[in-house]
């Protein structure tokens, strides 16, 4: 049986690796037609990213899930502490993906190489992660947690949903989400293909 919270995990990554994939496919495309890209189109998509994995999501597997597996087994105590470390620096990766950006924007061509290299780190990085979670962590928790922690965890997990998995924004996001979804072109978008 998959649980609530595994479900909505699996849903979050699968939104942000589209968010993600997105972003490398505009600026491919960009670079093949020599043009430059939407800026305000990729401060929205990277906020997105800043806003919810990195301030919501991060902080519900951080402070509810692995807290919960390590009460219940020693089993990948040194992966939880390391994808902790990874949430923890997650903030600041995403803020040099952000600066070189604006270093694009603000001097052109010459600084497109250095955004694109940041962000391809960040996205292999943050793959990489989503990856491992999905792999050892959910799978352990599906085995060691009980129902009492399944419970809690599908009712905190569940309060909380990231709007590009379907669910209505917050009012405070709605026109953030608005923007990217009638502005980024298919599949992740409604945005007429560039």
């Amino acid at each position: 049986m998959t649980h609530t919270t595994t479900r909505i995990i699996r849903e979050e990554h699968g939104a942000l690796s589209a968010m993600l994939r997105s972003i490398v496919l505009l600026l491919a495309q960009h670079r093949r037609q020599e043009t430059l890209p939407d800026f305000g189109v990729l401060r929205a998509m990277l906020f997105y990213v800043d806003e919810f994995p990195e301030k919501r999501h991060h902080r519900k597997e951080s402070e509810l899930l692995f807290p919960k597996l390590r009460a219940r087994t020693p089993l990948s105590r040194e992966l939880l502490d390391r994808l902790d470390e990874d949430h923890a620096l997650g903030e600041r990766r995403i803020r040099n993906v952000e600066h070189a950006l604006l270093g694009f924007e603000m001097m052109g061509e010459a600084r497109r190489e250095a955004f694109e290299k940041a962000l391809g780190q960040y996205v292999d990085f943050y793959l990489s992660h989503m990856a491992m979670e999905e792999r050892e962590i959910l799978p352990l928790a599906e085995r060691v947690l009980t129902q009492e922690d399944w419970a809690d965890l599908d009712e905190a997990f569940g309060a909380n949903r990231d709007p590009l998995t379907g669910f209505e924004p917050d009012e405070e996001y709605r026109q953030l989400f608005t923007r990217i979804v009638n502005v980024v072109p298919a599949p992740l978008g409604l945005g007429a293909a560039s």
